[in-house]
């Protein structure tokens, strides 16, 4: 019975302690404390995201990404325009709508309602730099200049310091959130929709224009410079990531990524990711856009600039 009651105790004992240590690791867990805290749980499922095309490579960048590392994820991502992005995700045609510009501007009077229902996750930065065929005889444009040759008063680049040859426009849709923040920060005011101008809301298609046509002007992100077209300076001072951050260079405006409502499963997934380190700290940077993290200045809806 001595040997028998012996056993019972230690069982006991070895019981208690056992469940004292579980208990333990489970505090320890709650706070952070464990590197043995379980797993995401995997995602699945499809959906699309549409709009802005100054977001686009980004957003298919990062969704290429994702869905590597989500076998179960199937990500469509098109552009068209921040004002096609946030219509379609306000009829539930996407998930998610990329634009330019915030929901409240573009989706006014009769639509001001559906503007209501979206939810805002802002990813990154982007700014816009006016650009011109490479061998007009210009770099640099005061505001007042960029307002004469959108509005048709000026039409060769004689007139502003450059070759004796016929400017010739490049210009964005009303739907685009690139024009409106061109328009918005650039020139001031609306510009013209000029008979002899040229539409086009692919940024690619814009660049290839400019590139090959005499006399070309347009705008376009900072993530589609390259060396086939020139960026020019804004009063001065040059369309870089540092000169956005710091407030000096005034073109540039959020990239939203807009949802109906919550986000849940496969797409809250994406929208987290988009926002992580991985993202953020290189994709975000190396595409030529800027980290929201890393701006010393903040815009509102109405477009006032304060500073941190």
């Amino acid at each position: 019975m001595k040997k028998s009651l012996l056993v019972l105790t230690t069982l006991a004992l070895s019981i208690s302690l056992a469940a004292c240590g579980k208990n333990n690791n489970a505090n320890n867990a709650n706070a952070g404390g464990s590197s043995s805290a379980p797993a995401s749980a995997a995602v699945s499922g499809a959906f699309s995201a549409a709009g802005s095309t100054a977001l686009q490579p980004l957003v298919d960048q990062a969704s290429k990404k994702f869905m590597d590392l989500n076998k179960d994820v199937t990500i469509t991502v098109n552009g068209g325009g921040s004002g096609a992005g946030l219509s379609q995700v306000s009829e539930g045609t996407v998930q998610i709508g990329n634009s330019d510009v915030f929901a409240e501007e573009k989706l006014k009077d009769a639509d001001a309602e559906k503007a209501k229902e979206l939810v805002d996750h802002q990813v990154a930065v982007v700014s816009i730099a006016a650009v011109s065929n490479k061998d007009v005889g210009v770099d640099n444009l005061t505001k007042a200049q960029l307002v004469d040759i959108f509005t048709g008063k000026v039409t060769n680049w004689k007139d502003v310091g450059g070759k004796d040859q016929k400017i010739v426009l490049v210009n964005r849709p009303a739907s685009s959130g690139t024009r409106a923040t061109f328009e918005n920060f650039a020139l001031g005011a609306k510009s013209e929709d000029l008979p002899d101008s040229i539409t086009e809301d692919a940024s690619g298609t814009v660049r290839k224009l400019v590139s090959e046509t005499p006399g070309a002007i347009g705008y376009l992100a900072l993530s589609y410079l390259d060396d086939s077209i020139q960026a020019l300076k804004y009063e001065g001072v040059e369309p870089t990531a540092e000169n956005v951050a710091s407030g000096t260079y005034p073109v540039w405006a959020y990239e939203h990524m807009y949802t109906k409502g919550e986000p849940e499963g496969a797409v809250k997934a994406f929208l987290d990711y988009m926002l992580s380190d991985e993202i953020q700290g290189t994709d975000v940077k190396d595409l030529g856009y800027i980290p929201v993290s890393d701006m010393k200045v903040t815009r509102d809806v109405e477009g006032k600039v304060s500073n941190k």
